[in-house]
């Protein structure tokens, strides 16, 4: 345990007209500071996690995070994309800082604006984060990967639709009490599961219910080595960190195995020393349901093709023996691509801290986050301890 969550920010999610990049990126800062009690003055290194892609005219946009304050000027500032697990990649690159000692105490911010971009581009934009050469002409865009995904699945092990209808459903129950999530709506798995105007199939098997949200937001992390944070009013550490890349073309892979993931879950669970039981609660990375009902399998929950017991049995409810997106998950909170990893963060260590309010879970003591970029290419996956 070589670093420590000590502070954080999180804006809600959502459609943003009034905010810029630049000011998501100045609120969190600020407010991740504050709740840390440190100063611009007090941090050695600034990561910033922006996938962007064309949703924002500005690019290079690490020094942003120094309009919150001059106090950071000629600090060290980088800016990191992995896809969907930008925000993740920025975590865990601050961490490496920490670990090399060339940083006690470093910030990291995600931030995304996606909802000012019209909807074809939108999906253009998601796309890049395929293998275009094999999948650059997908109806429906990243929505028509994962729908592809879902029939390659639903052929091996039948007819899913059940269990991705419990997921969505489920996830939105659990957004109603979380603040910062864009749609805090209990849909019910009536809604989820049947084929409406107002749900309609979007790709393949996958319908309007299956997919996360396009959103504006931003987080922040203040993180600290070991040694500063114990002498701060709180301690999350860093019990493990897995990164485990994958092959880009889905054609060099069996899609449906998520084996990134898989390999990210055994390393961090073997770095920890734990096993997936002594875990508390998983923030995953559910950007469609399908996603989120093969992770089951990858980190272990259940054997392969029997994903949907964990759902149906209950084990992933708030209240279940191992509670999967207690926050309402990317389906409900929303999901601006650079922010999210952060986010799973932030939220994971307001769950270890007992201040989650109403998305809290049940004497949480370990917390896992499972942050993907792609269809299973970047695999991250943080293993979370309160120590104060």
């Amino acid at each position: 345990m070589t670093a420590c969550i000590v502070g954080w920010a999180h804006t809600p999610f959502g459609k943003h007209d009034a905010e810029t990049v630049e000011s998501l990126i100045v609120r969190v800062t600020n407010e991740a500071l504050e709740h840390a009690g440190i100063g611009p003055e007090d941090v050695d290194e600034v990561v910033l996690g922006h996938f962007n892609g064309g949703f924002s005219a500005q690019d290079f946009t690490a020094s942003l995070v120094f309009q919150a304050s001059d106090k950071f000027r000629f600090k060290p500032a980088t800016r990191v994309e992995n896809a969907c697990a930008t925000g993740s990649a920025a975590v865990h690159q601050a961490i490496k800082s920490i670990e090399a000692k060339r940083a006690k105490t470093a910030l990291v911010v995600g931030v995304e604006q996606m909802t000012r971009t019209p909807g074809p581009e939108i999906g253009n934009i998601l796309l890049k984060a395929s293998y275009l050469p094999e999948d650059g002409d997908t109806k429906g865009g990243f929505a028509g990967v994962f729908g592809q995904i879902a029939g390659r699945y639903f052929q091996r092990y039948g007819d899913q639709s059940d269990a991705l209808a419990m997921i969505a459903a489920k996830n939105h129950k659990n957004g109603v009490d979380n603040p910062y999530a864009q749609m805090r709506k209990d849909l019910g798995f009536d809604f989820c599961r049947a084929e409406s105007d107002k749900n309609p199939f979007v790709a393949g098997p996958l319908k309007r219910t299956d997919c996360s949200l396009v959103s504006d937001g931003a987080a922040a992390l203040v993180i600290a080595d070991t040694e500063t944070a114990l002498q701060m009013p709180r301690a999350v550490a860093f019990r493990a960190t897995a990164h485990a890349q994958d092959f880009l073309p889905m054609s060099k892979r069996d899609i449906i195995q998520f084996e990134g993931c898989a390999e990210a879950w055994q390393k961090a669970l073997g770095q920890a020393g734990v096993g997936l039981s002594d875990l508390s609660f998983i923030e995953t990375h559910d950007c469609f349901t399908i996603a989120e009902l093969i992770e089951y399998e990858a980190m272990g929950l259940t054997p392969r093709g029997e994903g949907a017991r964990a759902v149906k049995e209950g084990w992933t409810n708030r209240d279940g023996k191992l509670p999967v997106n207690p926050s309402g998950g990317l389906k409900s909170k929303g999901h601006p691509i650079g922010a999210t990893g952060v986010s799973m963060h932030v939220l994971s260590a307001m769950q270890l801290c007992e201040e989650a309010g109403g998305i809290q879970v049940r004497n949480p003591v370990l917390g896992g986050i499972f942050n993907m970029g792609g269809a299973a290419v970047a695999n991250y996956v943080s293993v979370l301890e309160r120590i104060k």
